[in-house]
């Protein structure tokens, strides 16, 4: 297979040139084409009103966030502090994290009307710091649709497609580090005296947590919910794509209408936690050694070799994410940032061992070409000391 090409479509970088046009995206049904998925016309997104509340009926009510301040009996202990020492050095975990040993991430997967689970943000002086002013802009998003480039960046592309009534409705949010600053500003792209470039605030992340800018990506990524406390629903889409439909319909096509909480696209590729684990290696996206420890612990809690985990796809390819944020979709969200700060920063890797675990209700997983009618993949180039020119393919790990 030439290099970039997906074996489900044509390659998917796409010129410059398409950034400002919105094609129509379709598939074959029965020899006739129709559309990937059935968006509302404009005038009747327009006249959407918001659920008054969500309509799944979940176990999970509260979740509790462990921190250093409600943790310091169990995290500071004299003797507990030198195995937690000990712990750190071989782990990602961190002040950001905090420590989770595996009893606490055994109780993590247990559903319960309230739940206590590590989240990020364990201590003030973990990382990953966000002005004032740039809080108290995140506190008034009630819908948002976020992304992040850390370490130099990518470009970033602005999103199209939405209707009059929605831009006042949604933030637009990108999480870049001193770095990508630096480096955007640099090629002429600066942000205006409002943090503004585009549709798109840019939210400048001081003491990033972790080395690997991966994980860093995972903090936005993962952890919406805490980043934007008052918001209802969060839509996140990779570095690499421009966002082309408006907002709001894709909530209403994809949670709304079918009843859901949480929309993520199904992997192009592959359909198995295992044969993922393989294809990581081979790609080198991970050391074999990291894979299999993730692996072998997945088969000593029992993890099927299955195709399919509670009649949905097991593998997702997480480059879109469409959620309402509420406590059954925030306990996943932390469960899953909890396995990829533990294990791999792959998080295809994980996401069907939190789906095993928690089988949470009301997911919506949705085909590629789907995703394709969400996104536009525009290639990933790290601008920064680029070692290497990584090209993705659609159907590659990321």
């Amino acid at each position: 297979r030439l290099r970039g090409a997906s074996p489900d479509g044509p390659s998917p970088h796409v010129s410059s040139s398409s950034l400002g046009r919105l094609d129509p995206t379709t598939r074959l049904v029965h020899g006739v084409r129709e559309p990937c998925l059935n968006f509302l016309s404009p005038r009747s997104i327009e006249d959407l009103v918001f659920p008054g509340g969500t309509k799944l009926d979940s176990v999970v009510k509260r979740i509790i966030y462990k921190s250093d301040d409600n943790d310091y009996d169990t995290y500071h202990s004299e003797a507990n502090s030198t195995y937690l020492l000990q712990h750190a050095e071989a782990t990602r975990f961190n002040l950001f994290t905090g420590f989770q040993t595996l009893p606490e991430r055994e109780e993590s997967f247990k559903v319960n009307e309230t739940v206590n689970v590590h989240c990020g943000f364990y201590s003030d002086n973990g990382g990953f710091k966000i002005s004032d002013i740039d809080m108290r802009y995140m506190r008034s998003c009630k819908v948002v649709v976020s992304t992040c480039a850390f370490g130099g960046g990518d470009d970033l592309y602005q999103p199209i497609g939405m209707v009059n009534s929605s831009i006042g409705k949604v933030c637009y949010v990108a999480f870049w580090d001193e770095v990508t600053l630096s480096t955007q500003e640099s090629e002429g792209k600066v942000v205006d005296g409002n943090g503004i470039i585009g549709r798109w605030r840019i939210i400048v992340v001081r003491s990033l947590p972790f080395v690997d800018q991966r994980l860093n990506g995972k903090i936005p990524k993962m952890l919406t919910h805490r980043l934007f406390p008052e918001a209802r629903y969060s839509i996140w889409v990779d570095s690499k794509y421009q966002f082309r439909r408006d907002p709001i319909g894709v909530l209403e096509a994809l949670l709304w209408r079918t009843n859901s909480t949480f929309a993520i696209s199904e992997h192009g590729a592959r359909s198995n936690i295992y044969d993922e684990g393989k294809a990581i290696v081979q790609k080198h996206k991970a050391t074999p050694e990291e894979v299999e420890v993730q692996l072998t612990q997945y088969r000593k809690d029992g993890m099927p070799d299955e195709k399919r985990l509670h009649g949905l796809k097991a593998l997702s390819e997480a480059s879109v994410i469409v959620r309402e944020l509420a406590p059954v979709t925030n306990h996943f969200m932390c469960a899953w940032f909890n396995e990829v700060v533990r294990f791999t920063s792959r998080d295809q890797l994980s996401f069907p061992y939190v789906l095993w675990r928690l089988n949470m209700p009301g997911i919506n997983m949705f085909t590629v070409c789907t995703r394709r009618d969400l996104v536009n993949s525009l290639g990933h180039t790290r601008k920064v000391k680029p070692l290497l020119t990584q090209t993705n393919s659609e159907s590659s790990a990321m």
